[in-house]
């Protein structure tokens, strides 16, 4: 399968015709014109017979009466109008088609849909199509966003490097809320919906070939072929990590998507062998999803899994070393050059080995230093830095030191942290500061084991 050069014109279109704009503020086709009218920069043609203007722009009764040229057309108009509105489509030649309209199979709606994925089919050389029933695409480079949820409800979040692809709308938003909370960089984002032309493996294929894209996390009910899907995950999945999250994994959950984007959700079977037989990385939430996603956008290619632990908390110390335990990675041992370093300048109560406990009257200095000497040392591949800042000594300005640390890309390293609001307030900090950080060992050996196997 080859690239198709009219998926670009999905991400990168320089005018816009959004079929089905309105002025009643409430509706989809108004919100998605609102989003390309604030900040996309090229040019935005509504389309609505009804009417000469929405919002101080001229309106256009069918996109065909548009003299200039259009890349991309986001239909929004009822179920019952599509196929016409599509064809009109067709006559203009535009390349790109988001349909977000639903109302076709996933309601039993078969003769509409069946007509609708006829004409697709018959003419994909003109025209690739997203859609139904879908929140279609989101490009935070250049403020692509056909997404209906407003943004005062459904945060944007800031440019980067993880792109996200969803069969679900909802589950896809979801996503978006919390990279947008968590201050998380997306490069692009698409819910796909029923898929009735552009598929799952299209927009892999796609973002594997994106230079924006670093990883790809993707939420799948349903693949539209799964022999086809197995043989382009193979080389695909080595070009760059794909992190995937499957649907419908219990019997009631694939009855349901059955009623959710009208696909079949697969024999689980196929799909756990799917993953042996890859290298794509298996999410077993949603959480994961998350986890891992964070892990693998901003920590540098490990050099192995041997993990090296620094704590000011015993206890918490002891937890990270059962989980990495339990998940199979390796706990490092330091030099004896490291550990002769690191002896004359700690007070002889500080335990030096792994894990390496810094105890109750930690210091930002003896972070530091401790921290500087284990990502000097080649018997040390990943390091977990726990940091209770509930002890005296910590202070604000640790936030610095590791992010300083953290910005040699020496060795990935992560933090772990536990408490209320103070320790949040400073696990926020962190990751402003691109640092990873976690709450619970289990988590963050989960997200490495998932990193190391993958480069391994």
């Amino acid at each position: 399968m080859s690239l198709d050069k009219k998926l670009h014109y999905f991400f990168y279109p320089e005018n816009v015709a959004v079929i089905g704009a309105s002025r009643s503020i409430s509706s989809v086709g108004r919100v998605v014109l609102e989003n390309f009218a604030g900040h996309f920069k090229g040019k935005v043609f509504p389309i609505n017979p009804n009417t000469e203007e929405i919002m101080g722009i001229k309106t256009h009764k069918k996109v065909s009466d548009v003299r200039e040229k259009i890349d991309l057309a986001v239909i929004c108009v009822p179920s019952k109008f599509v196929v016409s509105v599509f064809k009109d489509s067709l006559k203009k030649k535009i390349p790109a088609v988001i349909i977000v309209s639903a109302g076709f199979n996933e309601i039993g709606n078969h003769e509409l849909a069946d007509e609708l994925k006829t004409l697709i089919n018959k003419n994909k050389e003109i025209c690739r199509v997203i859609g139904p029933n879908c929140l279609g695409v989101l490009n935070t480079e250049n403020s692509v966003d056909s997404l209906f949820l407003p943004a005062y409800k459904l945060g944007r979040p800031k440019n980067g490097n993880i792109s996200f692809i969803s069969q679900s709308g909802a589950l896809g938003s979801t996503v978006l809320d919390w990279a947008s909370m968590k201050k998380y960089g997306v490069s692009k984002f698409i819910s796909y919906g029923n898929a009735f032309d552009v598929n799952e493996l299209d927009l892999i294929e796609y973002l594997v070939h994106d230079e924006k894209t670093k990883v790809i996390c993707a939420y799948i009910e349903g693949l539209a072929d799964g022999r086809k899907f197995f043989e382009k995950i193979k080389s695909l999945s080595k070009k760059k990590p794909v992190i995937l999250l499957k649907g419908g994994t219990s019997e009631k959950g694939g009855k349901a998507v059955l009623s959710h984007t009208a696909s079949l959700a697969g024999n689980n079977e196929a799909f756990n062998a799917l993953f042996k037989q890859t290298k794509l990385i298996k999410a077993e939430n949603l959480m994961e999803l998350f986890d891992f996603a964070r892990v693998f956008s901003r920590l540098q290619k490990p050099t192995g899994n041997r993990i090296q632990i620094i704590t000011d908390g015993g206890g918490y110390g002891i937890l990270m070393v059962d989980s990495i335990e339990k998940y199979g990675l390796t706990m490092a041992k330091p030099r004896k050059e490291t550990v002769q370093k690191l002896k004359k300048i700690m007070p002889p109560y500080v335990i030096i080995d792994n894990p390496i406990d810094l105890t109750g009257d930690a210091t930002n200095e003896r972070y530091l230093d401790t921290v500087k000497a284990c990502l000097n040392d080649n018997n040390i591949d990943l390091l977990a830095i726990i940091i209770l800042y509930q002890v005296p000594k910590i202070d604000s300005s640790i936030i610095e030191v590791i992010a300083g640390l953290n910005d040699l890309h020496k060795k990935p390293l992560v933090v772990l942290s536990v408490g209320g609001e103070y320790s949040e307030l400073h696990q926020r900090e962190l990751e402003k500061e691109g640092v990873v950080n976690f709450s619970y060992p289990f988590e963050a050996v989960k997200s490495l084991k998932a990193f190391t196997e993958y480069y391994k």
